[in-house]
């Protein structure tokens, strides 16, 4: 499938492997041709949706390289909370999107918690180094929820591990609420 969304001009390529009654969940195939990771967007937020005109050219790609559709991971699309917690179950790291509020930033970590219709995440910064405290933001602004792409591996490779970051937090009591800088900007043409 390729589709818009109505916050980015890039198109978006890809399989969708499940449909939530709000989010919808994608293995996306970057413009390089191969699978990197995947994404939630929103139902609502889409526009021309259909085939990928270039599709028979991806598909052959991909089988050139011997990729095969991911299997679906163990994510379920039925709400956003249980979006965000089974992400974060099944990989390290967890990006969200809140383009209403800021189109080009994503905020990139590890879901401490949820409650009172807000996520905690534990976020790394684009140097690969975890903040000392989480960061709060609403559920209703989450716009796109992302995991298992390079850009995160490549966090989690040099950040380690953020179960020993979460209990560092912990441990010390941090703020569930306290601000950070930690903003990684989403380049032009890119998921990320």
């Amino acid at each position: 499938m390729r589709f818009e969304q109505k916050f980015d001009d890039f198109p978006v390529r890809g399989y969708v492997l499940d449909v939530g009654p709000k989010f919808f969940l994608v293995a996306v195939v970057s413009d390089h041709i191969w699978f990197d990771g995947f994404e939630c967007f929103r139902a609502g937020d889409v526009r021309n949706l259909g085939p990928d005109r270039y599709g028979a050219f991806a598909e052959s790609a991909l089988r050139k390289r011997g990729e095969r559709v991911p299997k679906k991971p163990r994510v379920s699309v039925a709400s956003i909370e249980e979006l965000l917690l089974s992400a974060s179950r099944e990989f390290p790291l967890v990006t969200i999107a809140r383009e209403r509020v800021d189109p080009d930033v994503c905020w990139i970590g590890r879901i401490v918690g949820i409650e009172r219709d807000r996520v905690s995440l534990l976020e790394i910064t684009p140097h690969a180094t975890w903040e000392k405290k989480p960061e709060s933001y609403r559920l209703s602004e989450i716009t796109r929820v992302s995991f298992g792409a390079d850009y995160e591996t490549a966090l989690h490779l040099v950040g380690g591990d953020p179960r020993q970051a979460i209990k560092t937090v912990q441990r010390t009591g941090a703020s569930r609420s306290a601000r950070t800088n930690n903003r990684a900007p989403l380049a032009a043409g890119s998921r990320r």
